[in-house]
């Protein structure tokens, strides 16, 4: 059996007074998607800066490929583990390219030039996220989207095994977040990566993860296969909708089906 990736056991976190998480317990499986899902304040955000090291847990651990997630250096962290955090802001105008090449840091040696390996890890990652049109453009002259496809490149570049991404496709059309999860799939079935994603669509999470971790007042209410997770009755029980779940075969799996509120009718 291989290793989990991430062992999370009795982990709190709180702001002040304000408990965010408290009794997670958690092991996720090497080579999969996950899906991190659950209504606004649940925790699914800090559960994703506990895995990045971005927090210490409060209370229990957070083992990352079998050891304390403390115990990585930043380099030795970075070399395995890539985030592609919610905001992103860079105030000085860096190109799309210079940007993207950020990536590769953990890899480069002290005052070293980048050489042809991550010129081509950069270039993949720039052709994946459809910005090679955008490469000489400065950071700070693109729209919101843009940028976000811009920090899913820089973390491709880095060619970590393990990437988190939380709320990636909060800035984008339909069109370019199903793209932008395609290419996380592709990189988890393809390269075998481990993708740790925090969403809020749950139609888009259905499509392309593998197994979901649904989160209810700081606490895990579910996990496991996303078909079975994500059933009318949870839904009901996390995120106080009426809704109805269908194995639909164009989507290829799940899709969820919201009964309009009645105030709305």
């Amino acid at each position: 059996m291989s290793e989990p990736v991430f062992e999370l056991r009795g982990v709190g976190f709180a702001y002040g007074p304000q408990t965010v998480l408290e009794g997670v317990d958690l092991s996720l499986a090497p080579g999969c998607l996950h899906g991190v899902v659950g209504p606004n304040g649940s925790g699914k955000t800090t559960l994703l800066d506990l895995m990045a090291g971005l927090r210490p847990p409060q209370s229990g651990r957070v083992l990352f490929l079998g050891r304390p997630l403390g115990d990585y250096s930043g380099r030795e962290l970075a070399r395995r583990l890539a985030l592609v955090p919610q905001e992103f802001a860079i105030n000085f105008p860096f190109t799309v390219r210079e940007v993207v090449m950020m990536g590769r840091h953990p890899h480069l040696r002290r005052f070293a030039s980048p050489g042809p390996e991550d010129l081509a890890a950069v270039e993949r990652a720039l052709g994946e996220t459809e910005l090679g049109g955008l490469a000489h453009k400065p950071v700070t002259a693109l729209s919101g989207g843009e940028k976000q496809r811009v920090v899913l490149a820089r973390a491709l570049a880095q060619q970590a095994p393990v990437i988190l991404l939380d709320e990636p496709t909060s800035n984008l059309d339909v069109n370019h977040s199903l793209a932008l999860m395609a290419v996380v799939q592709r990189r988890v079935r393809g390269e075998g990566c481990t993708a740790v994603v925090v969403m809020h669509d749950l139609n888009l999470a259905a499509v392309f993860c593998d197994r979901l971790i649904m989160l209810s007042g700081g606490r895990v209410f579910a996990c496991g296969p996303t078909e079975e997770v994500l059933t009318a009755d949870r839904l009901a029980a996390v995120f106080s909708v009426q809704a109805q779940v269908r194995q639909d075969q164009y989507a290829g799996g799940p899709q969820v089906v919201f009964r309009k509120p009645e105030a709305a009718r």
